[in-house]
């Protein structure tokens, strides 16, 4: 971990902590001012459909601005769309409240990039391992996230637009440490217009793993960790417990950061990513069993972790799938993959635990489970295949 890599790690947890208030508050805030209950979590879903909106967006900034540039835009975005969220609270406007976090979602697209400049920061030796290592950031988000949330809840006489104005200052945090981090320098635009066209590169059965790994695992993530406030408040469990359940989900997901990286370099990538199945599963079987306080705190640690493993090892396998000229187009579709199907889970999230109920939830994530544990039995036995004819 060089000096770069650090600051990194740093501006991954403050991504964390936005992202991981927004998921707090923004379903509870929409429940309270929209039109109708099952459009509490379009403010959820706002956020991811701006963010696969961006995706083509954020690949020409980023060829045109590099790594850091492109990012600090990012966070201006951040900036303002948090101040206008604010505004959308108080003034309880829903469908501003909508439109500001579609625009928030440019800032979650070009933050999701984080994790491939990560890579870029290191030996090609070790570049699991720097993945890994900064996505661990993310535990600053854990920790503060749904503490921020409930310290200001209450700061205003409106509930959570204190939040929304916290989220502002910790986007100027995270601009002013992005400042000192060095990247490489970006492609000139003939470096940038080489290599294979992306048809070519999305045909390979690497990406086509990698991509749905990363996609369905987001959003059996997102599926069941958008709905789990308004589940919680269903159940009567106060606010502090739910931000307490996704402290310990947020926790799950990054700390493992601090050896993931470790364990692809020993086994591969394709085991880590099975345990990482077999834990959502975990996850779904401790979720239909109770609504308790600790049932919703470990089904939700085990989700977390589940993610890490699938998320990290998806990213490391796509860094295979593509030459440095072809870096920004395929990391862009990438991206669109994860937040398409975000901008999917987001909307069910809400449209399910309202009007069908906790479990039926739970039911319905087995479906993009299953699809990823047929992914990754495709792609191994594809392997085992070609390691034969070569022998």
């Amino acid at each position: 971990m060089n000096r770069n890599l650090w600051l990194l790690a740093i501006c991954q947890g403050l991504l964390l902590t936005n992202n991981v208030t927004f998921i707090a508050i923004n379903g509870l805030v929409g429940l309270g001012i929209a039109p109708h209950g099952w459009m509490a979590t379009l403010p959820v879903m706002g956020y991811v459909v701006g963010g696969a909106l961006s995706t083509g967006l954020v690949a020409r900034t980023q060829q045109r601005f590099g790594r850091r540039g492109s990012f600090q835009i990012g966070l201006a975005v951040a900036v303002a769309s948090a101040l206008v969220c604010a505004y959308a609270a108080v003034s309880k406007n829903f469908w501003l409240l909508c439109f500001a976090t579609v625009v928030a979602g440019y800032y979650n697209a070009n933050a999701g990039l984080y994790r491939f400049a990560a890579a870029e920061l290191a030996a090609p030796a070790w570049r699991e391992k720097a993945v890994s290592m900064v996505m661990a950031g993310g535990l600053i988000g854990a920790v503060a996230g749904p503490n921020l949330a409930t310290v200001t809840r209450q700061a205003f006489s409106v509930p959570f637009a204190g939040a929304y104005i916290a989220l502002a200052g910790v986007a100027l945090l995270s601009m002013a440490v992005m400042h000192f981090i060095e990247f490489p320098a970006a492609l000139t635009r003939k470096e940038a217009a080489a290599g294979r066209p992306l048809r070519e590169i999305m045909r390979q059965p690497v990406f086509i793993v990698a991509a749905a790994s990363s996609a369905l695992g987001y959003g059996v993530m997102n599926l069941l960790m958008a709905a789990t406030p308004i589940a919680m408040q269903i159940c009567s469990l106060p606010f502090s417990d739910a931000a307490l359940v996704l402290e310990w989900h947020v926790i799950g997901m990054f700390a493992p950061g601090f050896f993931t990286g470790h364990l692809i370099r020993r086994f591969g990538a394709l085991p880590v990513m099975g345990v990482g199945l077999a834990l959502n599963l975990a996850c779904i079987a401790v979720a239909l069993s109770g609504v308790e306080l600790h049932h919703f705190i470990v089904a939700l640690c085990l989700l977390g972790v589940g993610w890490n493993f699938l998320f990290t090892g998806s990213t490391t396998l796509s860094l295979t799938a593509y030459t440095p000229e072809e870096r920004d187009r395929t990391q862009g579709a990438l991206n669109f993959c994860v937040f398409a199907t975000l901008a999917l889970t987001s909307f069910a999230s809400g449209v399910l635990v309202t009007t069908q109920g906790w479990q039926l939830l739970n039911f319905g994530s087995l479906v993009p489970v299953a699809l990823t544990g047929i992914a990754l039995i495709w792609l191994e036995r594809k392997r085992r295949i070609a390691a034969a004819a070569a022998i």
